[in-house]
């Protein structure tokens, strides 16, 4: 069942404000910024987790913005969100060096903005979408939009 206007306007709105929160936070992952290497040295897991994050949410970027691979794209965020808010809430606390909460809201938003592509986008979510929400299996990947 292709998606209305309405909906495919809602999930690229969604889209855009997921991959513009994560693709920031790309600049602070991949040049070192104090505060990211105090959030892995903090994890335990500077630098390899901090560059294998930032690779991981630059993937979720690309998948969230091209049409065919967008339910791909929010499963990743989602994953890699999901692994964000645990830290804070195990580790690192919802404030982060004096920062408000704001990392912390961030991820917050991301994940809700994923959940929700997701949930508008259920018939195309590769192999279990169309089997959940149809009654067949879904495609291997998303069709293209119009």
């Amino acid at each position: 069942m292709p998606l209305s206007k309405h909906a495919i306007m809602i999930s690229w709105g969604l889209q855009l404000l997921a991959a513009t929160i994560l693709f920031q936070t790309l600049f602070f992952k991949f040049t070192g910024a104090e505060e990211s290497r105090y959030i892995f040295r903090t994890l335990g897991l500077e630098p390899a987790g901090r560059i294998g994050s930032g690779i991981a949410e630059l993937v979720a970027v690309i998948l969230l913005l091209t049409p065919q691979t967008v339910t791909l794209g929010a499963i990743l965020a989602l994953g890699v969100i999901s692994g964000a808010i645990l830290s804070h809430l195990t580790r690192l606390g919802v404030v982060v060096q004096n920062d408000g909460g704001l990392l912390f809201g961030l991820a917050l938003t991301v994940f809700a903005a994923c959940a929700c592509i997701l949930i508008i986008r259920r018939g195309q979510i590769p192999f279990v979408g169309g089997i959940l929400f149809h009654g067949r299996p879904g495609p291997i990947t998303a069709p293209a939009t119009r």
